[in-house]
């Protein structure tokens, strides 16, 4: 059966973090970081692709030698990693942040505001989450990546030039559906999730998808050289517009049907698999 896998020549890797690279505790396992290694000695690209803002990169993930770049707010940057340069963004138009402020004056929903590389809450969610913690993420993560302000919308009414992304963050999936329209309809912008219980708004043409042919273009890659891995509806563009995409075992949201390849969970070194039988035999 080994025998009839594909050959690809894979010349970049584009990652998801979240679900994906890391594993369930939010660490980067160590047969998945000796994989980017190996990957850095054959010249392939390492490229993390994440909703996340780029100071909520963690640290480790960073320090890994050969990750050159990371798409930061689903496609709304690229940045150098070793700089914190970004080389490449994408905002939402003003008219779509204007409406996104309404719908948070409308709808029973909190929101999390993305600019300059950070992300923004208001300081009574904040502290409800410090309380009471969160049924569909992890409560410690949102505390430690999240800076809490007294006025959010204010805050990016104020900036509306400048907003890379903004989560809708539901109670429940119920909530969410029972409001998706609303959000979907919003002019301008693409609406896409990356936990049951978020929708997000980016620009309207931003996604990892975009950001990656960009950051082709600048290093020469062909789309059949790219491979992508993701767990969520946010990865799905970039899976189905790589040369071999691949989904993690839980991947959720569709997202497997999408996929060239389906391989084991972010807590079986999924990436790191798949890596290890594409790229590296």
């Amino acid at each position: 059966m080994e025998s009839n896998i594909k050959k690809y020549d894979i010349r970049m890797i584009a990652l998801d973090l979240d679900g994906t690279t890391l594993t369930s505790d939010r660490k980067i396992s160590r047969r998945t970081r000796e994989a980017f290694e190996r990957c850095r000695e054959k010249r392939v690209h390492v490229v993390v692709s994440t909703g996340r803002v780029f100071t909520a990169l963690p640290e480790d993930v960073k320090a890994i030698r050969g990750i050159e770049y990371a798409i930061t707010s689903n496609g709304a940057h690229i940045n150098e990693i070793a700089s914190g340069k970004s080389i490449y963004d994408d905002y939402l138009s003003a008219a779509a942040v204007d409406e996104v402020a309404k719908l948070y004056r409308e709808l029973d929903a909190e929101i999390e505001v993305f600019f300059d590389g950070q992300a923004f809450i208001a300081e009574d969610y904040y502290n409800d989450i410090r309380e009471h913690g969160l049924e569909y993420r992890s409560a410690e993560y949102v505390l430690w990546s999240r800076r809490p302000v007294s006025d959010v919308a204010a805050l990016m009414l104020s900036n509306r030039d400048r907003i890379e992304n903004v989560n809708f963050c539901f109670s429940s999936i119920e909530a969410l559906e029972q409001n998706r329209a609303a959000v979907t309809a919003i002019p301008e912008a693409t609406i896409t999730s990356s936990f049951q219980t978020n929708l997000e708004v980016g620009g309207p043409n931003t996604s990892k998808k975009k950001a990656l042919i960009e950051l082709m273009k600048r290093l020469g890659i062909e789309r059949e050289q790219l491979m992508c891995c993701g767990d969520a509806p946010n990865d799905i563009q970039m899976i189905e517009y790589a040369g071999l995409g691949v989904a993690v075992g839980n991947a959720w949201g569709g997202t497997k049907d999408h996929a060239d390849y389906i391989t084991g969970t972010n807590d079986e070194d999924g990436v790191a698999q798949a890596i290890e039988k594409f790229v590296l035999r």
